[in-house]
């Protein structure tokens, strides 16, 4: 029943607004994510039977998902013209988004990275240095499988399936899940244990962690957001930011880029955010090719 509304949707944006392609396809994907979201709440509900409560509920879904304020008012806009069409073609005689508000756009939300920052905060690391190759390995994983700080120190070689592209993580309240990682990712992570971390001398309890100093003890987190701050300064980047920022932005970027919202939510190792009985556990290799198919650094 959704599927039909966002065809005519479509036919509509290009016949009766005239709109470009590009634009089309962000407007069907702004409302596909709402269908997602729909799915997994409230099954079979139609979008004529949407409520300003089922939206509010759906932003604080995507919010949670680490999207910035902007992308979350551009996906609200999608939603609104959804429903001025289904009052245009008078299938609905009120529409729920009226009432909703947006994210306040002046109201500082974590800053997101656009990929090219990204890239230029990789590129800024010395890669003539161990600790530069331990570095570019560390940012590769926090972008391309967005785990928190604490995951990342804590990550353990034994946990890294090179052969398959994951990463078991223990998370929040020791709960394990797989991640997938992208092949540069891999790369930068390999060269790092192969070539880098074998010349290290591992403290006795340290030797399962991937991660070191140059005194063979674990990394703590205050030194992780240490070298993120001293690369933003090194490339002049005017934002705050810290790990949680690699986090938002890999979140950010899959969804913008029509990822599936389980399938960030599962990457991300969020519990449903409404209940815990949609929380679905997607199958592994759907999880590579969301990566895969849009992951930017894939």
């Amino acid at each position: 029943m959704w599927e039909q509304h966002i065809k005519y949707f479509a036919n509509y944006l290009k016949l009766e607004r005239s709109l470009s392609g590009n634009s089309i396809e962000a407007y069907v994907r702004d409302v596909e994510k709402l269908q997602q979201f729909m799915e997994m709440t409230h099954k079979g509900l139609s979008p004529l039977k949407v409520t300003p409560k089922h939206l509010q509920a759906f932003l604080g879904y995507v919010n949670e998902l680490g999207m910035s304020a902007h992308s979350q008012a551009r996906i609200l806009s999608g939603i609104k013209a959804f429903y001025k069409y289904l009052l245009f073609d008078e299938l609905l005689d009120k529409d729920p988004t009226e009432l909703v508000e947006g994210p306040k756009l002046g109201r500082k939300l974590p800053d997101t990275l656009s990929y090219a920052e990204i890239e230029q905060i990789l590129d800024a690391i010395d890669m003539s240095t161990p600790e530069g190759g331990r570095n570019r390995a560390m940012l590769e994983v926090l972008y391309s499988s967005g785990l928190r700080v604490s995951e990342l120190v804590d990550l353990r070689i034994n946990n890294i399936y090179f052969d398959v592209g994951f990463l078991r993580v223990i998370g929040k309240g020791n709960k394990e899940r797989l991640v997938p990682i992208g092949k540069d990712a891999l790369k930068y992570l390999k060269i790092y244990k192969e070539e880098i971390r074998v010349h290290v001398p591992v403290k006795k309890d340290f030797e399962s962690f991937i991660f070191l100093n140059r005194r063979g003890r674990k990394l703590t987190r205050v030194m992780i957001f240490t070298i993120i701050k001293q690369l933003a300064a090194k490339i002049g980047l005017k934002k705050v930011i810290s790990p949680h920022t690699f986090r938002h932005s890999f979140a950010t970027h899959l969804i913008e880029g029509g990822a599936d919202l389980r399938a960030v939510q599962e990457m991300l190792g969020h519990e449903s955010i409404t209940t815990t009985e949609i929380y679905t556990h997607l199958d592994r290799d759907y999880l590579r090719q969301v990566i895969q198919e849009f992951h930017p650094r894939s």
